[in-house]
């Protein structure tokens, strides 16, 4: 008879996973969890897999809303919304207050190396980039690169057009659809998006840098939120040719054999050493440190146009990719490790992001149907655009539509993670990275030249 596999959790047997689990559960509500990033990781690691396992398993939420990814990010922010996590206050008179009999600041200390640094997000993303543009094929790398822009191009275009149609037919307004709910959202998140165009808002006279940032803060969160549902519904809706499976190229545009890693690197890549994936995190750790050198000098020249280090670190892994400048056993290393990485860290960012960034009073309040409907369209106007104009370029419908569509209209880093673990699709990191970090200084721009324009009629 076959012998029945056992059930896994984190990689190993249930129930040696709920023996940890509740060590580290025990710990944290008796107050005595470390605060380091050990006691915090720990904790994550155990809630993020639980999480994740019931997104997995619950029939609707896995077929439809984007499975474990969902269950996380909406899990956690639930969790911390009711007090659920030990969390502590500092009162007027110095005292500290606990919201639970576990005197410890779990949530506290979580956000201390996730906000406002960012730290662990900047170490998960310059992994997967490297790690994930240095594993491609070349060929397919050159290829799809050239065609990419096209396709933000025509996300950019439907999503405004649209926003602004709907916006007039509903009363909202037409600059005011375009301007406080489009643009945002299309702009790359909250620090490489709305916070630099509130201060472009204010620059131009228009309204203060706090009033804009407070108006336009609900769309870049719900838009955040649409843009993860739709990326998990359209990647189990949409059949066919019109879904690449995690492929952004079309086998039809070349050979399909330039397509495919090879079965001998495969081989390599796949017998795992733990020395070489510290190569790669050296490695990976590099190039980001060269992308905010590259972005300080740019920023000196061009001052009017900042470009975040992300983009310059994918521009400079790419150019590395393309005229093979790294020989092949550091390209594995970092592939190595950014299998390792996003393997066992991804629930673990994913219940920082929803702990951190996503904001449930500023949804609920933020909440009508004119509002939801307008940033509803510009998600969708953004996936049908870069859809279309990917597939005339030779991309998938599927893929196009979630890396150069929805991954402009989320929430940057933090919304890229959490759209491509959605759709299952993480391989396709680097692109999502070029829409939100390439793609949101193009929309600084555009929004600097509209605000000059219609920036009175607001």
């Amino acid at each position: 008879m076959e012998k029945k596999k056992t059930y896994m959790l984190f990689n190993m047997p249930w129930y040696y996973f709920a023996v940890f689990g509740a060590l580290v559960l025990l710990a944290t509500y008796f107050g005595v969890l470390p605060e380091g990033m050990a006691g915090c990781f720990a904790f994550m690691i155990v809630v993020g897999t639980i999480l994740f396992e019931i997104g997995e398993h619950a029939p609707i939420i896995r077929s439809y809303l984007g499975g474990g990814a969902i269950v996380v990010l909406f899990g956690v922010a639930l969790l911390n919304y009711f007090n659920l996590l030990p969390a502590a206050t500092k009162l007027a008179d110095g005292t500290t207050q606990y919201n639970m009999f576990a005197h410890l600041d779990l949530v506290g200390n979580i956000r201390k190396f996730f906000r406002p640094t960012g730290a662990f997000l900047d170490f998960y993303i310059a992994a997967l980039i490297t790690g994930s543009i240095l594993g491609m094929n070349r060929k397919l790398l050159i290829k799809a690169a050239a065609r990419y822009f096209p396709a933000i191009l025509g996300a950019v275009i439907v999503s405004f057009g649209l926003t602004t149609l709907v916006g007039t037919l509903m009363g909202f307004g037409t600059v005011k659809s375009l301007l406080l709910i489009a643009l945002p959202i299309m702009g790359g998140g909250m620090g490489a998006g709305a916070v630099p165009l509130s201060k472009i808002f204010e620059s131009a006279g228009t309204m203060t840098a706090s009033e804009a940032i407070s108006i336009m803060t609900p769309a870049v969160a719900i838009g955040n939120a649409i843009s993860i549902v739709i990326a998990g519904i359209l990647s189990k809706v949409l059949k066919g040719n019109m879904n690449g499976k995690g492929q952004l190229m079309q086998a039809g545009v070349t050979d399909p054999s330039e397509l495919a890693i090879s079965p001998e690197m495969q081989k390599k890549r796949d017998a795992v050493n733990v020395g070489k994936m510290g190569v790669g995190l050296l490695v990976s750790c590099s190039f980001f440190a060269f992308g905010y050198i590259v972005a300080k000098c740019w920023n000196m020249l061009v001052p009017a146009v900042s470009i975040h280090a992300y983009a310059w670190m994918i521009i400079t892994v790419a150019i590395c990719k393309i005229f093979n400048l790294l020989p092949e056993d550091i390209e594995i290393a970092c592939y190595q490790w950014f299998q390792f990485i996003m393997k066992n860290l991804t629930t673990t960012l994913l219940f920082g992001i929803g702990l951190c960034y996503l904001d449930l009073n500023t949804v609920i309040k933020s909440f009508s149907v004119t509002y939801l409907v307008l940033c509803l369209v510009a998600c969708g106007g953004a996936f049908v655009g870069a859809a279309f104009i990917g597939h005339l370029v030779g991309f998938y419908p599927l893929e196009a539509g979630i890396t150069a569509g929805l991954c402009m209209a989320n929430m940057g880093g933090t919304g890229d993670v959490a759209v491509l673990s959605a759709a299952d699709r993480m391989e396709l990191m680097p692109f999502a990275q070029i829409s939100s970090r390439l793609g949101g200084a193009i929309i600084l721009v555009i929004g600097s030249l509209m605000l000059s324009v219609m920036g009175a009629l607001l």
